[in-house]
């Protein structure tokens, strides 16, 4: 059995000998998946995907405000809704909600787009035809790039941590080797069915959040092996994390102080310590019960290859 301490001693030998490049690739993870919630919220992310409500929420706040300069409707409500939300709210409470938020990203991606959606119906039952079409417009365009960029780019991160633990020369350039020809589509193929199932799963709640730890070693498997088919990846998975969930979500957990003086310094420290401390020590994760599936023989563990 796998043990806590265990796994980020090694983890932070990994950090040590790789430390600029750890933090180069979890720096560009960050900004474009919007994964580390802590330090960076990724581009696709926005105000409006917290709150289903709020086009509705917000126009009412336009109406209320008459006497408003005669600027863009949309600039309107950005700027109302931002600063009538920020005045119940001091500044730490400001920086952990937003952190808290950010960290569902990683989770919660497609019921973020989903979101979009309402906002674009809430648009079209007031009449606002433009904004509706821009919306749907917008949420297109970011879940393509989530699918076909973002998700592949978290694999690629995997393969970076798995690799940085073999050696002290790990390239940042490895995050584009998931882009190759014969690699890339069927990466986003699972990684697009995982986020559906997700989604899917997060419907029934509970059901949501045991899934996400089902799932949680599918980006390491086809890392590795990323011709993998998807059923192969999806089972390994399951069987890997059976009798691990619990554990999985406990050290999830260990990390929270981490995270808690991360947006006490507004992030910097995830950038320079936590992120590459939490990825390399999930990598650990990867790892263990890796060997465990193959000394068990587990269903299709032929898979499951040595990081190239």
């Amino acid at each position: 059995m796998w043990k806590r301490k265990d796994l980020k001693t090694k983890a932070k030998q990994v950090v040590k000998k790789n430390y600029w490049t750890a933090i180069l690739v979890c720096f560009i993870i960050a900004l474009l998946t919007g994964e580390f919630g802590t330090s960076i919220i990724g581009i696709w992310q926005g105000q409006d995907t917290i709150n289903p409500n709020f086009i509705s929420d917000t126009q009412k706040i336009i109406e209320e405000n008459i006497d408003l300069p005669k600027i863009n409707k949309m600039d309107q409500i950005s700027i109302i809704a931002e600063e009538k939300f920020q005045k119940t709210l001091n500044d730490f409470q400001l920086n952990v909600i937003q952190a808290l938020d950010a960290n569902l990203n990683s989770i919660t991606k497609p019921q973020k787009f989903i979101l979009k959606i309402f906002d674009a119906i809430q648009s079209f039952k007031m009449d606002k035809d433009k904004l509706a079409v821009s919306l749907i417009i917008m949420a297109i365009l970011s879940y393509a790039f989530t699918v076909f960029i973002a998700d592949p780019l978290i694999v690629g991160g995997r393969k970076y941590f798995l690799k940085a633990r073999k050696s002290k020369d790990a390239k940042a350039t490895t995050l584009g080797e998931i882009f190759k020809k014969g690699k890339w589509l069927n990466i986003t193929q699972i990684m697009f069915l995982r986020n559906i199932y997700n989604a899917l799963w997060y419907l029934t709640i509970i059901g949501g959040v045991i899934k996400t730890y089902e799932y949680r070693m599918i980006p390491y498997i086809i890392a590795e092996n990323p011709t993998i088919q998807r059923k192969k990846a999806f089972k390994l998975s399951k069987q890997m994390m059976k009798g691990n969930k619990w554990k999985t979500f406990v050290l999830d957990l260990s990390f929270f102080g981490w995270n808690f003086l991360s947006v006490l310094t507004f992030g910097i420290l995830s950038l320079l310590y936590v992120n590459p401390y939490n990825s390399a020590t999930f990598a650990e994760l990867y790892i263990t019960l890796k060997e465990e599936a193959i000394k068990n023989k587990y269903e299709y563990y032929e898979e499951l290859k040595e990081i190239q």
